[in-house]
């Protein structure tokens, strides 16, 4: 026997049927979430630990005028964001599709016959000429819920799509302000060769001189031409990776390729001192890849009691009503008009396991839903530990290198002091030179990688999307 509703009752009458509804009622999963993020610093005041970095607007995070007016274009540009909101728009009007399913139908029409026979041996000539006006409708009542899980499911689904949505938004704002940074660490290269490049060739021509006067050598010489073609050599490469980063820049902007406008420079950006976190639990209501996954939940749960309502009966009533008369004189009077009520049920007997399959199924696709709601979140909590370590050790790491790029620059000062005072050989000025400019080349990579540390614990704890 197959177990009924229980609202459903032999004694009740037949009209609170319709208040039945089959299949599980959506509750959010339990799921262990910790009670604090692997990675904040110990320092970090307790009273300020339900405050977050990703409540902020990203026009607060992310201070660069320039950089600013670049995401507010891209907001309003980008193909991926538009798709977007094309798929919200989708979503409403499924919703509005499975919505109507709860209600009656019902339409009017109006048509015209003649019809004319010959005459025959049997039955004389004859024209008949009728008109008729007329509306039908149909209700196929939802006793079981089926619609109305469907359109729960499918108001899961427009909801899914918003979030999904926010997470364009939010993604789009990461990479717009990670390319910037990018961008703007190349220009920072650049400039640091170009200076480079410069002042190996005054010193190279100032050791030409020395060796037209006989006081260096030859070897001198050569070893200020390698420091030279070192630094021009890469020149071209730095300006390759500058131009293709603008138009990647002007690709997020759904632009054609050419030039960037740059603010600040990447020495000039802010940077927090500290980054507050806040609460593991305010990340589930803030994420928006959890929210997706919840909605795909809550909708995969709808359609476990969309299946098991195709058990039940199916219910159904349907009603003609109208006017026809051979005379448009008599068409809308009493004599002329019909009408036609019925209602049938429904009842599936034999379906070679159909229907028990398709609840199988549908509770199989729920079971995946949870499973990749929880594995979602998981993936949350750890991508906002690794972006809190990233952003502290790459910060420590910057104040580090800063040092030895201070240190290096000193040595190259002294080394050319030595060998313009004929201490040692220019050697030693080429290799406090080659570290110098790589020093430099570190502490710029550290200071880009301090600012991406930024932009991923930023997106990392669910913030970029609010407007």
């Amino acid at each position: 026997m197959m177990r009924l509703p229980r609202c459903f009752s032999i004694s009740v009458p037949v009209f609170l049927l319709a208040a039945c509804t089959v299949g599980p009622k959506y509750q959010r999963p339990k799921t262990d979430i910790p009670g604090g993020y692997r990675g904040v610093p110990a320092t970090t005041p307790v009273a300020a630990s339900s405050e977050s970095l990703g409540d902020a607007k990203w026009w607060d995070i992310f201070q660069d005028e320039q950089l600013q007016s670049l995401i507010r274009t891209a907001l309003q540009q980008n193909y991926d964001v538009r798709i977007a909101a094309e798929r919200v728009l989708a979503a409403q009007a499924q919703l509005r599709i499975a919505r109507s399913d709860q209600y009656p139908s019902a339409g009017v029409g109006i048509g015209g016959t003649t019809q004319r026979q010959a005459a025959s041996p049997l039955a004389p000539a004859y024209r008949w000429d009728y008109m008729q006006v007329g509306g039908a409708a149909s209700w196929d009542i939802d006793f079981w819920g089926k619609y109305r899980k469907a359109t729960e499911a499918a108001r899961a689904n427009l909801a899914q799509t918003e979030w999904g949505k926010r997470a364009v938004v939010s993604t789009l704002v990461a990479n717009v302000a990670s390319a910037y940074f990018r961008l703007r660490a190349l220009d920072l290269n650049l400039e640091i060769t170009q200076r480079t490049l410069a002042s190996r060739q005054e010193s190279l021509r100032l050791t030409e001189l020395l060796a037209d006067q006989g006081a260096a050598s030859m070897v001198d010489v050569r070893q200020a031409e390698q420091l030279v073609y070192v630094a021009s050599a890469t020149l071209p490469d730095l300006e390759r990776q500058i131009e293709q980063e603008e138009n990647y820049v002007r690709l997020l902007l759904a632009e054609n390729p050419g030039p960037v406008t740059r603010g600040h420079s990447l020495t000039e950006q802010a940077r927090p001192p500290a980054v507050p976190a806040g609460l593991p639990s305010q990340l589930l209501e803030r994420r928006s890849d959890i929210q997706e996954a919840e909605q795909q939940l809550i909708a995969a749960n709808a359609q476990i009691g969309v299946a098991r309502a195709a058990y039940f009966p199916s219910i159904s009533l349907t009603g003609t009503f109208g006017f026809m008369s051979s005379a448009l004189a008599d068409l809308f009077t009493k004599p002329a008009g019909t009408w036609n009520v019925a209602a049938s049920v429904a009842q599936p007997l034999f379906t070679a396991g159909k229907l028990q399959a398709n609840v199988r199924l549908a509770e199989a696709q729920q079971q995946q839903a949870l499973l990749a709601y929880q594995q979602t979140i998981q993936s949350a909590f750890r991508d906002v530990s690794d972006a809190l370590v990233a952003y502290q050790k790459t910060r420590e790491a910057r104040e580090q290198q800063e040092l030895l790029a201070a240190a290096a620059q000193d040595s190259a000062r002294l080394a050319h002091v030595r060998y313009d005072g004929g201490s040692t050989a220019y050697l030693e000025v080429l290799t406090n030179e080659t570290n110098y400019l790589t020093a430099e080349l570190v502490l710029s990579q550290a200071r880009l990688n301090e600012m991406l540390s930024l932009v991923q614990i930023y997106s990392a704890l669910g913030g970029g999307w609010q407007q």
